[in-house]
C-alpha cells in the first residue's frame, strides 16, 4: 500500500495522462480535402509544365512548395516524375497543409498510390492543384 503522500502525485499523472490522450484523441478539425480517400484522380500540372513531382514524404513536398530544397540533386531523389494523365487512387490528405512561397492561398497534401505508368504501385505525395477528378460515368 502506498503512502498517503504519495496518492496527490498519482493521481495527478493519471490526470495528466488523460489529459494529454483526450487532447490527442480531439484534434482541431481542419476542412477535408476536396477529393475523399480512395477516389481516382488523374494527375496533371500547369499547361506549361504538365509533368507532376511525386514526393516520397509530405515534409518535403511542404518544403518545396515553400521554396525550401537543397539542390536540384535533392529533388531528383526525392521524387518521381509522373506524366499527365497517370491515374492514382487517394490513400491520405492533410488538408492546407502547403503553403506556396509566393502565394496566399493553401493547398492540400494528397497522398496517393499511382494505378498506371511506370511507377505504378508507388507511393507518394503531390499537392491538390495536381489532381483532377476522373468523370464517373
Amino acid at each position: 500500500m502506498r503512502p498517503s503522500s504519495q496518492r496527490p502525485v498519482v493521481v495527478a499523472r493519471v490526470l495528466s495522462a488523460l489529459g494529454l490522450l483526450a487532447a490527442l484523441s480531439s484534434s482541431v478539425q481542419a476542412a477535408p480535402c476536396g477529393v475523399p480517400l480512395g477516389h481516382v484522380v488523374f494527375l496533371k500540372s500547369t499547361d506549361l509544365d504538365p509533368d507532376v513531382f511525386v514526393w516520397d514524404a509530405k515534409q518535403r513536398i511542404v518544403e518545396y512548395a515553400g521554396g525550401v530544397w537543397h539542390d536540384t540533386h535533392d529533388v531528383l531523389t526525392h521524387t518521381l516524375l509522373a506524366k499527365p494523365g497517370t491515374r492514382a487512387v487517394i490513400v491520405q490528405c492533410a488538408p492546407g497543409a502547403v503553403h506556396t512561397k509566393y502565394g496566399t492561398d493553401a493547398h492540400d497534401a494528397i497522398g496517393i498510390r499511382l494505378t498506371n505508368g511506370p511507377n505504378k504501385g508507388r507511393y507518394g505525395w503531390v499537392t491538390s492543384e495536381d489532381i483532377h477528378e476522373v468523370a464517373q460515368r
